[in-house]
């Protein structure tokens, strides 16, 4: 049994890729996507979420798509926007400290919570290296989360990172500052921008 064209043409939109939600908004059962693995037809490459067989699937994008909260942060969206050349291991998610990262994804992201309030702070969007658009956040906001959070992210990432922001056509200095502020981080800006700037 083929897979139903309906199912193939909505995977193929979304670049191959489809969720039980998606399946169901189509006015098929959930139990179909299952069916289709167990005849080869598709993989299931997470909880809910499902690639026709034989294509590539695009890691960021499927986390993303488990969670509305999750946004992409610290050394994976500094990897997103092209601000380190160092493909992370385990990916950086930041979510309000009000949600929770769903249970099948902690072996697979370094998870970091925010005040809900500081959330949006700084939300953007980019491309994987697939070419699906992604959550993830901008420059100024990663340089003030990376420096918050030292603790967790090795000296030499830091390091590359701030030397590729101050050599970045795109930085906004005053809203690193406004950032700066907001997240306080002020202080450690100043140490590592000053030698470079």
């Amino acid at each position: 049994m083929p897979v139903n064209p309906i199912v193939v043409e909505k995977a193929k939109e979304n670049h191959n890729i489809i969720t039980t939600k998606q399946v169901m908004e189509l006015g098929f059962s959930k139990a179909l996507l299952p069916k289709y693995v167990k005849e080869g037809l598709m993989e299931r490459v997470r909880q809910g979420v499902y690639i026709l067989a034989g294509e590539s699937h695009d890691d960021m994008y499927t986390i993303m798509l488990r969670s509305e909260k999750i946004v992409f942060s610290h050394e994976t969206a500094i990897f997103l926007l092209g601000l380190s050349n160092r493909t992370p291991f385990l990916h950086s998610v930041t979510i309000p400290s009000n949600a929770s990262l769903p249970s099948s994804l902690k072996d697979e992201c370094k998870c970091y919570y925010i005040k809900p309030e500081l959330y949006s702070v700084g939300l953007a969007e980019a491309k994987t290296i697939f070419g699906n658009v992604v959550r993830c956040y901008n420059a100024e906001r990663c340089v003030c989360d990376i420096l918050r959070d030292q603790n967790r992210v090795d000296e030499e990432t830091i390091l590359d990172f701030i030397k590729s922001y101050a050599a970045y056509e795109k930085k906004d200095l005053n809203r690193l500052a406004k950032y700066g502020q907001i997240f306080h981080t002020e202080k450690k800006i100043r140490t590592y921008l000053e030698v470079l700037l």
